[in-house]
């Protein structure tokens, strides 16, 4: 997606494609083991079987980007950047609300409607089915957005050292509530505690390759590969030491998504200052993934589940081979992107076309600009 505020770097959309792609994976494996598949056992396939590390992308990326922004613009227009950013995500995120609290009609509170703000939390309709799982990161990135246009004035003024503070500040109370949650492994995946840091070292990357970019770019060829296999790495510890939904409460997670975010941070600035041109059917298509990587994001988990319901329906649950995989999953992977495709033209892009540009053309004191 083409910003109004900086100029257009395709590789960022083909690592919202990965991203997203990552997402659909972690559950496409879901929906096979619930089908009897065989699950994925190696470590060495953590980012299938651990693919929510899309998530932990998506989060280091927006800081990334923000930052960049705010590096490139200097100043920010509060005003016009909440606009661009309720414009960019609440059309097609209330659709998805709308479906989600129409499925829960019979078990929905007229109070409910203030999951909008919250979907991460307590018993979100969003969260309720697996037709509209997946949003539960909305409340939490716009979240982000909100006390974003102040964290890079802060930044800009005092350096990196100021985010280092809050990763410092946002450590202890990991720490702090790891103690007191008996469920703190939910908690550290789905909540500010323990997501804000990812947002944060986003920014401290786009710091870096503000200061360091020509480095970057010349050394681009092997840290593309080698920050790979770290990302590969880093998603078979996890496999290992902390599983998702397999401990309630565990320690390793109060550094994980610290970790995650560092690995992730690593990829973006490797591949943005990757220079060579993939083959160009390659490109195309991945820049195209990333301009629909919200609807994918957003409606994956609903086509997956249609195809496995129609798995049931013919009576192929519990006989599924590989073989069926090798058929379910580009099936599935087409239906969504074709779904995606109509969904972005239809819903993103004509809210899209109203954004402002939003970096201030003179220093505005966030204070009265909000």
């Amino acid at each position: 997606m083409r910003s109004l505020n900086i100029p257009y770097n395709p590789r960022t959309d083909q690592l919202r494609w990965l991203a997203a792609t990552m997402v659909f994976l972690f559950h496409f494996h879901g929906q096979w083991r619930g089908l009897g598949g065989a699950a994925l056992e190696s470590p060495w396939t953590g980012l299938v079987t651990e693919g929510h590390t899309g998530v932990g992308l998506f989060f280091t990326l927006s800081g990334f980007l923000f930052m960049q922004i705010a590096l490139h613009v200097k100043s920010i227009n509060y005003r016009d950047f909440m606009r661009n950013r309720f414009l960019r995500i609440f059309p097609l995120f209330f659709l998805v609300f709308l479906v989600a609290t129409s499925i829960g009609r019979d078990k929905f509170q007229p109070q409910d409607i203030f999951y909008l703000f919250a979907t991460n939390l307590g018993l979100a309709p969003t969260s309720q089915t697996v037709i509209t799982g997946a949003a539960w990161t909305i409340s939490l990135e716009f979240m982000f957005y909100a006390i974003f246009p102040f964290l890079a004035r802060f930044a800009m003024e005092r350096g990196p050292r100021y985010l280092f503070s809050l990763l410092a500040l946002l450590f202890f109370f990991k720490v702090a509530a790891y103690t007191v949650n008996q469920n703190s492994t939910l908690m550290f995946f789905s909540t500010f505690v323990g997501r804000f840091d990812q947002f944060l070292i986003g920014m401290l990357a786009a710091m870096l390759y503000q200061q360091h970019s020509l480095a970057l770019h010349r050394r681009a060829g092997w840290l593309v590969p080698l920050t790979f296999m770290l990302a590969i790495a880093g998603s078979a510890l996890q496999s290992k030491l902390g599983a998702l939904g397999v401990q309630p409460r565990s320690a390793f997670w109060i550094v994980w998504s610290t970790l995650e975010s560092s690995v992730w941070a690593c990829v973006i600035l490797a591949w943005v200052s990757f220079d060579k041109a993939l083959p160009a059917w390659l490109e195309r298509v991945m820049i195209h993934g990333g301009k629909i990587s919200f609807s994918f994001y957003l409606l994956h988990m609903g086509v997956l589940h249609v195809v496995a319901q129609a798995m049931h329906m013919y009576g192929m649950a519990g006989k599924v081979t590989w073989a069926h995989a090798l058929l379910m999953l580009p099936l599935a992977y087409a239906a969504t992107w074709a779904l995606s495709a109509l969904s972005y033209n239809t819903i993103e892009e004509p809210f899209l076309r109203m954004r402002r540009c939003y970096g201030a053309v003179k220093p505005v004191p966030l204070a009265s600009a909000a």
